[in-house]
């Protein structure tokens, strides 16, 4: 069974927009752009029952869409960076979705996961980077941001390379109920500000 993880999409719009920060750091293997994604749970190689129980209760959540934004850069890594990564503008919505499947998926049986939640887009694995020419590639790059942008469903995700970095094959799509607040939210952020003439 190939590794499985939940997930966020990333549109293009804002894919593009990452797209924009390749390049520029040597020893970076930089993600393909349609490999983009937010993680909610890593949840690793299981039997295919478990897969199939996991699928039965994922696709039992009931949770809004809401509005997300990708803001800022950093790595991962402090001495020894090992990854390039944009930002996720924080979005209650967000953690209560990723609090539900971590809690389904300690029901099934799968252990905690060790990690704590710091939502993110991987932009690059880094072998072999020198932290100074890090230092340098972010250091050009802080202000970056995207427009705000609906999730309407989350994913599950299934990767069989062992390198990480996809390709990733969408195994199950979970969508979101819609939110009228929110469709309403992205739409003014879109429109271009009136001049004050």
């Amino acid at each position: 069974m190939p590794r499985l993880f939940t997930a966020l999409e990333i549109p293009r719009n804002a894919a593009m927009s990452l797209s924009l920060l390749r390049g520029g750091l040597p020893g970076a293997r930089w993600i393909d752009v349609e490999n983009y994604h937010i993680t909610l749970r890593f949840i690793g190689d299981v039997d295919g029952r478990t897969a199939d129980e996991i699928v039965d209760r994922l696709d039992r959540i009931d949770r809004p869409e809401f509005s997300l934004s990708l803001n800022g850069i950093g790595s991962f890594g402090s001495k020894k960076p090992h990854s390039i990564w944009a930002g996720v503008t924080p979005a209650p919505e967000m953690y209560a979705l990723q609090g539900e499947i971590e809690r389904i998926c300690q029901r099934i049986g799968l252990p905690p996961d060790p990690r704590k939640f710091t939502p993110h887009v991987t932009l690059a694995r880094l072998k072999q980077s020198r932290l100074e020419d890090v230092v340098h590639y972010l250091s050009g790059r802080g202000d970056f941001q995207t427009v705000p942008f609906i999730t309407p469903r989350f994913v599950l995700l299934s990767s069989r390379e062992s390198v990480g970095g996809g390709p990733y094959l969408t195994e199950e799509v979970f969508p979101l109920h819609e939110n009228r607040s929110v469709a309403n939210f992205a739409a003014r952020a879109l429109q271009p500000e009136k001049s004050m003439v």
